[in-house]
């Protein structure tokens, strides 16, 4: 296998199930510099993304199973921003033109001449959602799961744009900082990154914040205001907790988002503004949206690319790299000696549930800091600091057992607990079936429609 450059102009995923031209264009484009991972089917380039994490995809137009219009549908999805070229015989440009109008940035046609090859290929990379970016765009953001891994990925591709951003997930889970990661890793890097919660502040402060105020606008207002859309000129604003904005601002930030232009309360004048907005909501605003609680159309305007936060109880690996993290910023911050925890208390850790996620996490590190009276932390100290929530985490055993009876439920749900059906679902002869029924204390009458 060819060494990779250790300096590549880019990453470049090859999909085709001709190994011959896979051939071929891989010893192309290394010779040109690149780095390229070269798979036979669109099955395989999907479970190569999050590995190769590639600046470019090249992908034949017909495959078996999941052809390229197929991979470029699913890659639009998974990876936003991710630029894919669509390989074609003569005889079917016209696909290869419908799947350049569905998002494809070009298409090669066989025999592929080298020159085109390699003018289509730089075209492709300038206009790349990665490549070229400063990777300590992410540095506070401490992962090595392979969910996170691929909203890092979602992320980064889609800075490159100016798309609007909604990210979702539970409290404490990191929205923050993921939105300053995009704007990080976005054009607008160097310009400022503003963010606001707006369940923090009553409606005519919020509004007077978000939007700003002229001199006189309302009783208290002695001098005019610049609001956060106008400080944040040229970069970034965060809207956090924009499942909570009240209803009427909700109709002034559409109008905003409509026209790229602000109007301070009080004032006649609408301003230009240059803002990319990134929202971020713990709700499901889908269903604020069916109680008349959150516009329908500034919902549309606002998730124009969706990206959901795993919970930290989704990313237990991630927990001893969150702890070492959190004990060295707490040190350096109190210019003390750095901390440990005993080993069993790094095990409780892991094992606890976190419903108040990364955040919670941080404040019991926090605390357990300043009671322990010791260098190492102990793992009583961190039962104390836990409470109700140690010890959540099944064994090996007993997460296979309630794996099982859920499975066991489901069949004779699906088969109105006909067990010789059920069995042949399941691949299992009747005795073993009924084996396992009554392993798990499984009755199959009960699942029988009455």
């Amino acid at each position: 296998m060819p060494t990779p450059n250790a300096n590549p102009k880019g990453k470049i995923l090859l999909v085709d199930d001709d190994p011959g031209l896979l051939r071929l264009l891989s010893i192309r484009l290394r010779a040109e510099g690149y780095e390229v991972e070269a798979v036979e089917s669109a099955q395989l380039a999907l479970t190569t993304l999050n590995r190769f994490a590639p600046d470019l995809v090249i992908t034949d137009l017909r495959m078996d199973k999941m052809d390229g219009i197929g991979l470029l549908k699913e890659l639009q999805t998974r990876s936003p921003g991710l630029r894919v070229v669509i390989i074609t015989a003569h005889g079917t440009i016209p696909d290869a033109v419908v799947a350049t109008q569905s998002g494809a940035f070009g298409f090669l046609t066989k025999p592929i001449d080298k020159d085109e090859l390699m003018a289509t290929v730089e075209r492709a990379l300038k206009v790349s959602g990665s490549v070229g970016v400063d990777e300590d765009w992410a540095a506070g953001i401490i992962t090595r799961n392979q969910g996170m891994k691929e909203v890092l990925n979602q992320a980064k591709m889609v800075a490159a744009t100016d798309a609007r951003v909604l990210i979702t997930g539970e409290s404490g889970t990191g929205k923050e900082l993921l939105a300053r990661a995009i704007h990080n890793a976005s054009p607008r890097a160097n310009k400022p990154f503003v963010g606001i919660n707006c369940s923090a502040m009553a409606e005519n402060l919020l509004e007077s914040e978000l939007f700003g105020h002229e001199k006189g606008a309302f009783t208290g207002a002695t001098r005019a205001h610049q609001g956060l859309f106008q400080a944040a000129e040229g970069g970034s604003l965060l809207l956090d907790e924009i499942g909570d904005m009240p209803m009427r601002l909700q109709v002034k930030l559409l109008r905003v988002l409509q026209e790229s232009q602000v109007r301070p309360v009080g004032s006649t004048d609408a301003i230009d503004v240059d803002v990319r907005v990134i929202s971020a909501t713990h709700r499901d605003l889908q269903e604020l949206m069916g109680q008349g609680r959150f516009r329908e159309d500034l919902f549309y305007r606002l998730n124009v690319v969706n990206i959901k936060l795993p919970t930290l109880d989704e990313r237990r690996e991630d927990i001893p790299l969150l702890v070492a993290h959190f004990l060295s910023i707490i040190a350096r911050e109190a210019e003390q000696e750095r901390k440990v925890y005993a080993p069993e208390a790094v095990e409780m850790l892991v094992t606890a549930e976190w419903p108040g996620n990364i955040r919670q996490l941080y404040n019991v590190v926090r605390q357990n800091v300043a009671l322990s009276r010791s260098p190492v932390i102990s793992a009583e100290l961190v039962q104390q600091s836990l409470g109700e929530h140690s010890g959540k985490l099944l064994s090996f055993s007993d997460a296979r057992d309630e794996f099982t009876r859920n499975y066991l439920s489901q069949i004779l749900q699906i088969t109105m607990g006909n067990v010789s059906q059920a069995a042949r679902l399941a691949k299992r002869n009747r005795t073993d079936f009924y084996k396992l029924l009554a392993r798990h204390d499984l009755n199959p009458d009960q699942f029988k429609s009455r």
